[in-house]
């Protein structure tokens, strides 16, 4: 399983919105210089993260405002809201196991536990890591460069 760049934009972007949001205004062409990406790109993932109630997108004077604490948002809040399968389960089952062979009529009772423990683990690592531990990150980072 990979997860798409899509995950790690948002990161960039909600962490580069908080950083710049006294400084700048925070738009899309602003965040895609940043990100290093085009800017419907980043539209789309913000879309996905307003949607998702993690930013608001103010129409007309432009920019974003991230609507709760850096310390709210877990890394799992953003790869809800940005991956488009996060709501299925992470394995997905070949579908016709041969019923006659022994090994494929008890695959899924030998397999189905293992894998939904696989996921609730990864979602788990991933609500305990938020968008402030990012963003505390860049701030050490830049007082060592």
């Amino acid at each position: 399983m990979q997860v798409s760049t899509k995950f790690t934009i948002a990161v960039h972007l909600l962490t580069a919105a908080e950083y710049f949001k006294d400084h700048e205004k925070i738009t899309s062409k602003f965040l895609a210089s940043s990100i290093g990406t085009n800017p419907v790109i980043v539209r789309n993932i913000m879309l996905q993260l307003q949607n998702s109630g993690l930013i608001e997108v103010k129409r007309g004077t432009g920019g974003i405002t991230i609507t709760r604490p850096l310390s709210e948002i877990t890394f799992l809040d953003i790869y809800k809201s940005v991956e488009t399968n996060s709501k299925e389960e992470m394995f997905r089952f070949h579908e016709n196991p041969n019923p006659a062979c022994p090994v494929g009529r008890n695959i899924h009772k030998a397999l189905d536990q293992s894998l939904t423990e696989i996921q609730t683990n990864f979602e788990r690592e991933l609500a305990s890591h938020t968008l402030e531990d990012v963003y505390e990150n860049i701030k050490v980072e830049l007082k060592t460069a």
